[in-house]
């Protein structure tokens, strides 16, 4: 499965910003879909996830600001970020783990919030 992540880019502190994951295969087959971000120096979180059936959890720094959604017409997640802050810089990689357990990273996209 590739993985297409667009969507970055600079935004001011309190913005907002929307990531758009494009999978070349039915995401209906895929267990479970999410984004991960990565800043310089630090190790990778993943931040939100979302199932096949459709149910979404969010990490501590994500919860209340972002949401993650899906298209499966479209086979394409969303990652609808508000409130962003400075601490939300960083690479947003799309993400994946099939029923086998595989996990996949795709390339990512750099989201950078300026104070």
């Amino acid at each position: 499965v590739q993985l297409q992540a667009s969507g970055g880019g600079l935004v001011q502190s309190g913005g907002s910003l929307t990531l758009s994951c494009v999978a070349s295969e039915d995401i209906l087959s895929i267990n479970l879909m999410g984004w991960s971000r990565q800043a310089p120096g630090k190790q990778r979180e993943l931040v939100a996830t979302i199932t096949s059936g459709g149910s979404a959890s969010y990490a501590d720094p994500a919860r209340g600001r972002f949401a993650i959604s899906r298209n499966t017409r479209e086979n394409t997640i969303y990652l609808q970020m508000s409130s962003l802050k400075p601490d939300d810089t960083a690479v947003y990689h799309c993400y994946l783990r099939d029923r086998y357990g595989y996990e996949k990273w795709g390339q990512g996209t750099q989201v950078t919030v300026s104070s």
